[in-house]
């Protein structure tokens, strides 16, 4: 009898690390592990917690149960996210992408950025824009830039530190970060004039294996020497990359997939890149085989946060019924980083009485109202694959079913997107999972006007009236 073989997932977000150890075969999930992360102090700029990080996923793999039989190590990681290193592999920095030192240099590299046109890459605060990031430590760090030998992509630099071998990979290379040209699969100007793609190691598919684990490593660990390093994928493009083949997206011409954690990703096949406005945190993503997708975002999870409290109060249809009655609206955005009314401060308008229940229901309301507008952004069409933590949240999926009554919203299983993306990337083969039936659309007569008086607004906000001079 053949013994079982398992997929390991190193999935590092931007809140939290998780290993994910899955059965090959049927994907199954027979182990997990996570930890939240932290941001750094550094010299001239904060820090990714890349150390502690490494240290928590090696101890976990240690600890991991049937390691010995882990036939493959898939990483998946945050966009917008890269580490420097020096020619002997020394960590020279690894920015945290919400540090407000990077606004420094905005008006500086605004000059220096190519058309969206390129690179479908829209111009984003603090340091979205990866390029932004390199051009401050170019600039802020010349000593530390001149030993610069490598820039490894988030993904690639877990992939780096289990193999020994360096790679990049388009999902991360292209994701908002300036460098990259969609339509010609190629580095952007920018990235040629600066230098900075000479920094870059060769290109290779998310599914390439770049080796076995390092030998002393997989000693250490317990693993077996064959174990395969995968290059690795940006986690939306994971989601992506899952559900594009699911049951429900195959019987479509049309879909849209809602990738949920810190930040909302909604991906949508059938849109035309020319309605893409990067004034809206609009973008190309490119996907695991080289295609552009259409993309619009927002950091729906911490809105959430903001709005419910950290430790939120269960809420119910009957508390959504309340908020519409009440007429309490919140209105964008409650996040500092990008979304399509970026700059914009959020505000709670009517909202001093809502219980904490209420308070609740009124930011799953927001956070479904701004998919709505986001998929309308998009142009999207056909069904919606919810994945991620909004795909447990029942109410969420209700409202959004009713605020979008022509397209079906389906939920993916938890974590569904990463796991389904990752089994991919190393070779398994379980048939696409289908997401399941649509959700039922809530019953709630006052949430066409609500909608209305929300997205009316919010078009004040974007569009203030012209002031008067008597």
């Amino acid at each position: 009898m053949n013994a079982p073989e398992f997929v390991a997932v190193v999935d590092v977000g931007k809140t939290h690390a998780k290993l994910l150890l899955l059965d090959a075969g049927s994907g199954q999930l027979e182990a997990a592990a996570e930890r939240p992360r932290t941001v750094l102090a550094g010299e001239v700029v904060s820090q990714l917690d890349l150390a502690a990080t490494e240290t928590w996923l090696l101890d976990a793999l240690a600890a991991a149960p049937r390691r010995a039989h882990i036939t493959d190590l898939v990483p998946v990681a945050h966009g917008a996210a890269a580490a420097l290193v020096d020619a002997d592999g020394a960590l020279l920095s690894a920015p945290d992408y919400e540090d407000p030192a990077f606004d420094a240099v905005a008006a500086a590299y605004r000059a220096e950025r190519d058309p969206f046109a390129l690179t479908g890459s829209p111009e984003l605060p603090l340091g979205l824009n990866l390029g932004r990031q390199l051009y401050y430590l170019e600039t802020r760090q010349p000593a530390l830039w001149t030993r610069a030998a490598r820039l490894l992509l988030h993904p690639q630099y877990w992939a780096w530190r289990l193999s020994g071998v360096a790679a990049s990979e388009v999902t991360s290379l292209a994701c908002h970060t300036d460098l990259w040209q969609p339509r010609t699969a190629s580095p952007s100007p920018l990235a040629r004039r600066r230098g900075w793609d000479t920094l870059l190691p060769p290109l290779r598919r998310a599914d390439a294996v770049l080796g076995p684990v390092q030998p002393a490593l997989a000693r250490r660990l317990g693993l077996t020497p064959t174990c395969r390093v995968r290059c690795g994928i940006h986690d939306s493009n994971a989601s992506w990359l899952a559900h594009r083949t699911s049951p429900v997206a195959a019987r479509a011409e049309r879909f849209a997939v809602i990738s949920s954690g810190t930040w909302i990703v909604l991906m949508a096949r059938g849109t035309e890149l020319a309605r893409l406005d990067p004034a809206r945190d609009m973008l190309v993503n490119v996907d695991a085989g080289g295609e552009a997708v259409a993309t619009a975002r927002f950091m729906g999870g911490r809105e959430y946060a903001a709005l419910a409290g950290a430790m939120p109060a269960p809420a119910t249809a009957a508390d959504v019924l309340a908020v519409l009655r009440s007429g309490a609206l919140a209105l964008p955005s409650f996040a500092d980083a990008g979304g399509a009314w970026a700059g914009q401060r959020g505000r709670l308008v009517g909202a001093e009485g809502l219980t904490a229940a209420e308070r609740a229901a009124l930011a799953t309301l927001y956070v479904a109202l701004v998919c709505d507008a986001r998929l309308d952004d998009l142009g999207a069409a056909g069904p919606i694959i919810v994945d991620g933590p909004l795909a447990a949240d029942a109410l969420f999926l209700a409202t959004l079913a009713a605020l979008r009554p022509a397209s079906a919203v389906h939920a993916a299983s938890a974590r569904a997107g990463i796991v389904q993306g990752a089994l991919r990337l190393a070779g398994c083969r379980q048939r696409p999972e289908d997401p399941g039936p649509a959700a039922t659309a809530l019953d709630a007569p006052g949430l066409a006007g609500y909608r209305a008086r929300w997205r009316a607004q919010c078009t004040a906000l974007t569009n203030p009236p012209a002031s008067s001079h008597q």
